[in-house]
């Protein structure tokens, strides 16, 4: 293996180590944070438009917070943040108008979030 591909390779698994790293921290943001929510406002997710954007919130806050531990930029972690918004706001208007279930608005909502971020990190691929 010459240089460059041992330093691709190795650059490969810390990109692909890091994203992973971000799903988990969204995944802790949604189990600390829920439980939080429902506690002080019950109901609060009853809709599932509501639901989806409180919990894209729960998931941007939790890997805010990690992608700051790890030292990234302000302008790094907003537009990542932005990134778990940007599929329920294409899918909203589809759910108000009835043409999209509130399971459909979820489901994809949290599916297109996975590609969604992959763009953001190699839009901003010297952070990573």
């Amino acid at each position: 293996m010459t240089t460059t591909q041992s330093t691709r390779s190795r650059r490969t698994r810390h990109l692909v180590r890091h994203y992973l790293e971000m799903v988990v921290a969204m995944l802790a943001g949604m189990m600390v944070l829920g439980p939080v929510h429902e506690y002080l406002w019950p109901g609060l997710d009853d809709r599932a438009d509501v639901a989806a954007l409180v919990m894209a919130t729960d998931m941007a806050i939790g890997m805010a917070a990690w992608m700051r531990f790890r030292g990234h930029s302000w302008p790094a972690i907003t537009e990542m943040s932005a990134v778990m918004y940007v599929p329920f706001a294409v899918l909203l208007v589809p759910f108000w108008l009835g043409a999209v279930s509130g399971g459909l608005l979820m489901t994809a909502g949290h599916v297109l979030m996975l590609p969604a971020m992959a763009l953001a990190m190699w839009w901003r691929l010297d952070e990573y």
